[in-house]
């Protein structure tokens, strides 16, 4: 089992994510103990956004790091965990509230569906998403 970087990475499916999060400098934080919860969007997930969203966050640090915060959740939440929150939020790393609605299938405000849950990671554990999310 490795950390959710060295995870990540290998899936083979988060380039776009591991590049972003080199470039906000969080690679050692999501290497450290944690745990934490990383709702991860693919590749494709990051090509749905408008054409030249990621060339202009990876140019803006601040902006960058507030949106890849939002992907994360102090703490281990299982997908057995959020089974009970349908209708209720959980706070985010970067400080902001992320909607969960369970009902057909688990999404983040009302947009991101969980395509893949429980990839556990010696720091904590993956939820993959097909929609980056963004704060308000």
């Amino acid at each position: 089992m490795h950390d959710i970087i060295d995870t990540a990475v290998a899936a083979g499916t988060f380039n776009t994510l591991a590049a972003a999060v080199t470039a906000a400098g969080l690679v050692d934080t999501l290497k450290s103990a944690g745990p934490f919860t990383v709702f991860a969007p693919t590749d494709e997930a990051f090509a749905k956004l408008p054409a030249g969203t990621v060339k202009d966050l990876l140019a803006d640090i601040p902006k960058l790091t507030a949106i890849l915060t939002y992907h994360v959740i102090a703490g281990k939440v299982m997908a057995a965990d959020v089974v009970g929150m349908n209708g209720k939020s959980a706070k985010t790393v970067n400080g902001a509230e992320v909607a969960i609605s369970t009902d057909g299938g688990v999404k983040l405000n009302g947009t991101a569906n969980v395509i893949k849950t429980d990839i556990e990671c010696t720091n904590g554990v993956i939820h993959v998403i097909d929609t980056v999310i963004l704060p308000a």
